[in-house]
């Protein structure tokens, strides 16, 4: 295999081109390349992306490893002089353990040597607080948290590329640059992109309270809106949004049609000035090229998205002529990492020959190396044994094998009386980041549990009424775009019907058999982050008599260290009645 491969052989099919009648004769051709949602994987995930094939038939295709997207990269750069790399935020937080173990410090150092220039920052760039962040950008081995930093190396140097926030506010101003400018060729063949980076306007709700305060988090649309005027000032031929908000594709990740894309991006969009040309979306985790001129004619952006944790890259062209300073032809596409074969819960994943194959990138792989073999004593100790895989598929009803036991070991946690009396814990889906799946001899690692729970919540107990525990389960059903079903510990059943009106989705709840009592006041174990009205579940911080408990993996660790072969947790307790 060649070490580079042209653009036009690293996908099956070319997408989301739009071309103006009359094109300039010398157009200046730029590349842009862009990830999003990495968390942290440094090695292969072990999480097929699913493809097409020439045939037309389904294939699963091995993806992923931040050695071999660093080779991938470099082969989008091969035929392309003008390159920027860029991404749409979640680089850190929610990673595995050889990077979250580092305080993800490898994740950025990665990301410096894959040659990323700008990133936006998204949700879990925040995990860890605003000061932590500003070190991840800035360097240093200041200490924000209980875990040490620079265990491996030292100094850590930060980030080489930009972080960018242009809706991210604290002390009345950007905590990171709003927005970035690169310029291409000199004189009057230059040509300038001008990038604005934004997180979701959401992000207060979906991360710990205490982890962002005093931090706001403004209006997407109108906040890239205001900035177009200065960018043009400034001399921006060219204008990218990079945004931590995405979209649903239920079509192939290479269709620029894109049938079927809902989500909370698409409102966004509608308000985007369409001076905008390019709009490098992520948060979803989903894969698409859209020409969003289809689904809107007054908004002909280019729509793109590359999946998550560097399994795909996206290769964005443009053609810009450098007289008018207009866009005249942009096309996309989603190249497939493929990486290593490997096999999983649903049996071998084999490489496939009919897509392009990289080789890991030697000086990324030592990174990899040297990280991973650091983790690796923890990451091996062996903390319980399991009956089998605690997988997080919800199903039809929503509910998880995984978060079930994730439930069960917080209320067991929680019921004494010094930690909270508590009666009922819930678990949110979207804090359950990996399935757990024993070893050959059923035993659990510390690493596999990890990787389950990384964010380090504490648990809080607190008082509601069966009216207010009601209200919280009604609320699961708010967002039409993505129903969040909550897990409920043992003892407690609830049921939906999503064709009822909004509001009177709820069919009954019960504890132990008997339906909640809307005066009563019941104990109620969560994370903090869901304590402090995360994920949307603002009824949760109505909660009174809070006492808080240990930390959720510490929770989980000892549901699982009890002795003997651990059960998993049977099924049943959320029903679907949804016709």
């Amino acid at each position: 295999m060649k070490k580079f491969l042209p653009l036009a052989l690293l996908a099956l099919s070319a997408c989301a081109t739009t071309q103006q009648a009359s094109a300039p004769a010398t157009p200046v051709d730029i590349r842009l390349i862009a990830i999003n949602d990495f968390h942290g994987h440094l090695d292969p995930p072990k999480q097929a992306v699913e493809a097409t094939a020439a045939d037309g038939s389904k294939i699963r295709i091995p993806a992923g490893g931040a050695a071999y997207l660093a080779s991938a990269i470099d082969a989008l750069k091969a035929d392309a002089p003008n390159n920027a790399v860029v991404a749409a935020g979640d680089l850190i937080g929610g990673t595995p353990l050889s990077s979250s173990l580092f305080l993800d410090e490898p994740a950025i150092m990665a990301m410096n040597m894959v040659g990323l220039e700008f990133n936006a920052a998204g949700n879990h760039e925040f995990d860890r607080g605003t000061d932590e962040l500003l070190r991840m950008q800035y360097g240093g081995c200041d200490k924000h948290s209980e875990a040490e930093p620079c265990r491996v190396d030292r100094p850590f140097p930060g980030a080489q590329f930009k972080i960018l926030a242009a809706n991210t506010i604290k002390d009345g101003k950007t905590l990171f640059p709003p927005y970035a400018l690169k310029s291409f060729g000199s004189g009057k063949t230059q040509v300038t992109v001008g990038f604005i980076g934004m997180t979701l306007e959401g992000t207060g709700l979906i991360v710990s309270a205490n982890r962002i305060k005093g931090v706001s988090f403004a209006d997407e649309a109108d906040t890239a809106n205001a900035l177009i005027p200065k960018l043009k000032a400034e001399g921006a031929h060219v204008v990218v949004v990079l945004i931590h908000e995405g979209a649903t594709n239920p079509g192939d990740f290479n269709n620029p049609r894109c049938e079927g894309l809902t989500g909370a991006l698409l409102p966004i969009l509608d308000r985007l000035d369409p001076a905008v040309d390019v709009v490098v979306s992520g948060h979803t985790h989903q894969a698409y090229v859209c020409d969003y001129g289809l689904t809107n004619p007054a908004k002909p952006f280019l729509l793109t998205s590359a999946g998550s944790f560097g399994r795909l890259v996206t290769g964005i062209d443009l053609k810009v002529d450098p007289v008018s300073g207009k866009v005249v032809s942009k096309s996309a596409r989603n190249v497939v990492v493929q990486s290593e074969a490997f096999t999983g819960s649903r049996g071998d994943v084999p490489l496939v020959d009919s897509y392009p194959k990289f080789a890991a990138r030697a000086d990324v792989a030592a990174l990899v190396t040297r990280y991973r073999e650091a983790a690796k004593s923890e990451a091996n100790r062996v903390v319980g044994a399991l009956s089998g895989p605690a997988t997080r598929d919800g199903g039809k009803n929503g509910e998880s094998l995984l978060g079930n036991m994730i439930a069960d070991a917080q209320l067991a946690a929680t019921t004494g009386a010094d930690n909270g009396a508590a009666q009922i814990a819930f678990m949110n889906p979207g804090g359950v980041r990996a399935d757990i799946v024993p070893q050959p001899d059923g035993t659990v690692t510390f690493g596999s549990v990890f990787q389950a729970q990384p964010f380090g919540n504490m648990l809080v107990t607190k008082s509601f009424t069966g009216k207010q525990i009601r209200d919280l389960l009604e609320t699961q059903f708010a967002d039409p775009n993505l129903y969040r079903i909550l897990s409920p510990s043992s003892g407690f059943r609830f049921g939906y019907d999503l064709t009822r009106p909004a509001g009177q989705r709820l069919l009954f709840a019960t504890l132990d058999g008997q339906p909640l009592d809307d005066a009563k006041s019941y104990r109620v174990t969560t994370s903090d982050f869901l304590g402090n009205g995360g994920d949307g579940f603002a009824v949760l911080k109505e909660g009174t008599e809070p006492v808080v408990g240990p930390m959720d993996l510490e929770a989980l660790i000892a549901w699982l260290s009890r002795g003997g072969v651990i059960a998993l947790p049977a099924l049943g307790r959320v029903e679907n009645r949804t016709p």
